[in-house]
């Protein structure tokens, strides 16, 4: 892994690099999406790095998630769950366009907000992320995006699970056990931060996310999109990325020597890539 201050250096080179190629950071308008289980807060350091920057960026809570005030495990259609990110883009001025981002299962919201308003989004990066054109049509689908953990041993090891529907029903909700929180999603973060995810993460609506399905909206086509790859994630694997990657080929894509949440693990370096992306928009267009 690369020192702190190889990133930054990193950071420094890359600003550098791009410097002619973009416009003023306060005319780029970043929205972070997080991952099931997560909220806005997970980007803080990325926010943070951002701001001082000189960017301007929102970080969503879906619904249930985050501080949003909702009982995660009562919302069962992805629709619902994705409700405030088509709200917030909804309520954007015409002529104001965003990049999207979205981490891990949050490739499914950025994917719809793109299909439903490919006007207001000028590029959609994807992080260790679901990306699937239509949402999960195919049984490969479901192989490519959904994670694999059985190597943690079997679902009820794994998650703390609720079955609003009945005990007899698929579980509607999930969270991955505290104890086993750190050694599948952050095996690479400092441990402050894992800390204070098993303390902040909050049921994931799994039904509600496995039920997206996408109608490909006119012009969704044309908004380029960038993959971050992690290398050593256990949640979403390199293999699992790397056949989405393939099957649905993106602009540009980048690694990340990082476990699943290089937001914690290599925040200065994922920075460094999200401004890259930003200045790519210039060769893309």
């Amino acid at each position: 892994m690369k020192s702190k201050m190889g990133e930054e250096y990193f950071i420094e080179r890359e600003k550098m690099k791009v410097e002619e190629k973009l416009e003023e950071p306060s005319q780029t308008h970043f929205v972070l999406i997080h991952g099931i289980s997560g909220g806005g807060w997970c980007w803080y350091k990325i926010k943070s790095l951002m701001e001082i920057s000189g960017y301007k960026v929102t970080c969503i809570d879906l619904k249930g998630a985050g501080i949003h005030p909702a009982d995660p495990t009562t919302i069962l259609s992805f629709d619902d769950y994705n409700y405030p990110l088509i709200d917030f883009l909804s309520s954007l001025p015409e002529n104001e366009q965003v990049i999207l981002v979205g981490h891990s299962a949050g490739g499914l919201s950025v994917t719809d907000a793109t299909h439903r308003f490919p006007n207001k989004v000028r590029l959609v990066v994807y992080i260790a992320a679901t990306m699937l054109r239509n949402g999960f049509v195919t049984e490969q689908d479901v192989r490519d995006g959904i994670p694999d953990l059985s190597e943690f041993g079997e679902a009820t090891d794994v998650y703390d699970m609720w079955f609003r529907l009945g005990p007899q029903q698929p579980p509607t909700s999930a969270v991955i056990k505290t104890s086993l929180q750190r050694k599948i999603i952050y095996q690479m973060s400092p441990l402050e931060d894992s800390t204070l995810a098993a303390m902040l993460l909050r049921p994931g609506p799994i039904q509600a996310l496995t039920s997206a399905r996408f109608k490909e909206g006119e012009g969704a086509e044309e908004v380029p999109r960038i993959y971050i790859r992690t290398v050593y994630d256990r949640v979403v694997k390199p293999e699992q990325q790397d056949a989405m990657i393939k099957k649905w080929p993106p602009q540009n894509v980048y690694t990340l020597e990082s476990d699943h949440s290089p937001f914690f693990s290599t925040p200065f370096l994922l920075f460094g890539l999200l401004i890259k992306a930003a200045a790519s928009l210039q060769c893309i267009e």
